[in-house]
């Protein structure tokens, strides 16, 4: 007898290439699905994951620029003039931290973008990965909180008060990241090399750091720059007396930690910071979250909000406050274009 063959109906070849075709797509979409939300999750940030990141990068960042210090090998130049005239230094402790805190944070969120003051990017610093533990105390004052990659700016100061860092004036040097979400400043890291101290901060969620008990409106003692306290002496005399008490100081991270009460005891204490010339917004960046998230401001002179996008150079001065009238002090100040005039 010949062989008996089975034949199919077009009906059944059509069933069968169909259950053919639905096993191939369950098969295929469920990897289609994994990729695809490999994805989203890389171009997404969890903020408290970041906020701690931010906090290992400016340590690690810190403590390049003391290893660098403390060996005696700072091989300081200089990088040009500031506006004023004043040379501006680069250090190897600035180029060392710079790689460690750029890198750090770039190989763990490729997508975000990150501005530092540094822009040297000739030699990468290969075994700058973050080990993704979250400090408790994060993790218990800190929400989870997922934006788009997109919306997210780091800003990096690898070394705050490189002058001062020079001159061995070391209680002033910082280094310090911030990230900014839409422009808007929303963490905030200041960390002191040379004496361990860190303070960080996350608007609508926790810090580390808190306010003084109390601040003066009325005579308040006013902390400047040291390279430009002469020009703005002038400017806070007319706006609160001439006895008014200004204390010199240098990095702006330190500046606006003297506005709080950090468990570092090597601090000015003072009720206001005010900056009359244009300041880098990796200066600055990080003390405006820290403060937005204690309840207080950081504002031009002319009380417009610092964007954290575009322009890397913030025009128009700042005033910072704690606990206090920010609005009235404003008024207060003279117009800032009659002083820049004289």
């Amino acid at each position: 007898m010949a062989p008996m063959g089975i034949r199919l109906s077009p009906l059944g070849v059509a069933v069968f290439c169909l259950l053919g075709l639905g096993v191939l797509y369950h098969l295929y979409a469920g990897v289609l699905s994994n990729k695809v939300a490999a994805f989203r999750r890389g171009r997404s940030v969890d903020l408290r994951e970041l906020l701690a990141l931010c906090v290992e990068a400016a340590v690690q960042g810190g403590r390049e620029a003391k290893r660098a210090h403390d060996g005696g090998v700072l091989s300081s130049k200089a990088k040009g003039k500031t506006r004023e005239g004043a040379e501006e230094m680069l250090t190897l402790g600035d180029l060392n931290s710079h790689r460690r805190m750029y890198y750090l944070i770039k190989n763990r969120f490729p997508h975000v973008q990150v501005i530092s003051e540094e822009r040297d990017y000739s030699t990468k610093a290969s075994d700058a990965e973050w080990n993704s533990v979250i400090p408790d105390e994060i993790l218990q004052k800190v929400q989870s909180q997922v934006v788009p990659a997109e919306a997210v700016t780091v800003w990096i100061d690898p070394l705050d008060a490189t002058q001062e860092y020079t001159e061995n004036l070391l209680q002033y040097v910082t280094t310090m990241a911030c990230v900014a979400v839409n422009g808007k400043p929303f963490i905030g890291v200041i960390h002191k090399p040379f004496t361990g101290y860190t303070a960080w901060a996350m608007v609508d969620s926790g810090s580390n750091v808190l306010p003084r008990s109390s601040y003066n409106a009325k005579s308040p003692s006013v902390i400047v720059s040291r390279s430009h306290a002469g020009k703005v002496k002038g400017y806070i005399d007319s706006a609160f007396g001439n006895n008014t008490v200004i204390i010199q100081a240098g990095g702006a991270g330190y500046k606006v930690l003297s506005l709080l009460n950090p468990t570092d005891e090597k601090y000015d204490k003072a009720d206001i910071y005010i900056h009359i010339t244009y300041i880098k917004k990796w200066d600055i960046c990080a003390g405006n979250a820290i403060l937005k998230a204690l309840g207080g401001h950081m504002t031009t002179l002319r009380g417009e909000e610092i964007d954290y996008t575009g322009s890397e150079s913030n025009e128009g001065g700042l005033l910072a406050t704690v606990k206090l009238n920010h609005k009235e002090l404003l008024e207060k100040l003279p117009n800032l274009d009659q002083i820049r005039s004289r």
